[in-house]
């Protein structure tokens, strides 16, 4: 049995979260089970309280809610094992998918060059410029082992020359500050690659790129749709065997790979990502994703 896990309101724990509300109502109407947890007691150390409500039945979990710390999800894998609920996805998959510096190595040559920096602490920009070094005087894109601050583009994400110092330490501070206790792992520099312009988001005026984001379970490609949706639709398609072959190299069974038309005409790897708690592109593509989740996990 395939069993999907959302989480639930903080204060009434038989509703769904209303993020979550249309993908719950599709996946039931596909026949698949759901159960609700509790994300905020996963957050808090109690992971075991946090699936008290899902049924102590064999099955296969397949979580879709807000991101989990790798530690956490951990956690969250361990207390529904207990019950007899096997995640789609151990936590070495998760991590593997969740964190751009493991899966790094299997996206080499096919993503842009990308290098790193733990920050247990205090940011040491002494340290974060002998990381920049490989990009020399080129334009970067700073982010952690996660996310981006990408909706403050210029002030927290972009900066247009890798050896101008004042502004590696301005953008670097900014990202921090705006990520607060949420910096997740430390600092990620990656090579900004000239990608194929479709337009400019309406609140952030950050440039979209020609981007698709794509589902894989089982090593099939389940969902593909513009990253961006209505706002940024690439003009043609990713070679499918080009995708397929990055795929083979990913030791996950349920996971996201977003790719972009470069500047050049050549597709990219943008990153991976656990496919439980990627979102979907766009709402109304709820009730196919569930459609083919239900084929493929019956």
């Amino acid at each position: 049995m395939t069993l999907v896990l959302f989480p639930h309101q903080t204060f009434t724990p038989r509703e769904v979260e209303p993020d979550f509300a249309e993908e719950h109502a599709a996946a039931r109407e596909e026949g698949l089970a759901t159960a609700l947890i509790d994300h905020t007691e996963i957050t808090r150390g109690d992971p075991v309280g946090a699936v008290r409500r899902v049924p102590a039945v064999p099955a296969v979990g397949v979580y879709r809610g807000w991101m989990l710390r790798a530690a956490d999800y951990h956690a969250f894998y361990t207390a529904l094992a207990e019950r007899g609920v096997s995640l789609v996805n151990d936590p070495d998959a998760y991590r593997f998918c969740h964190h751009l510096p493991e899966c790094y190595p299997a996206l080499a040559g096919e993503t842009p060059l990308t290098t790193w920096l733990p920050v247990p602490g205090e940011v040491d920009f002494e340290r974060v410029f002998e990381q920049l070094r490989p990009f020399g005087s080129g334009p970067i894109i700073v982010k952690d082992f996660v996310k981006s601050q990408k909706h403050y583009w210029r002030e927290a994400c972009f900066v247009p020359h890798a050896d101008d110092r004042a502004a590696v330490e301005g953008v670097v501070r900014r990202f921090v500050e705006l990520q607060g206790g949420d910096l997740n792992g430390g600092l990620v520099f990656r090579e900004y690659v000239p990608l194929h312009i479709v337009g400019h988001h309406p609140r952030s005026a950050m440039p979209l790129a020609a981007e698709l984001r794509t589902f894989w379970l089982d090593g099939e490609m389940v969902l593909a749709h513009p990253y961006w949706g209505d706002l940024a639709a690439p003009p043609t398609m990713p070679p499918v065997d080009w995708m397929r072959e990055i795929v083979g190299r990913v030791p996950s069974r349920l996971f996201t790979m977003d790719v972009a038309l470069r500047e050049d005409g050549r597709w990219t790897v943008i990153e991976l990502g656990d496919g439980q708690v990627a979102g979907l592109p766009a709402p109304e593509l709820a009730r196919d994703f569930y459609r083919q989740l239900r084929k493929a996990m019956p």
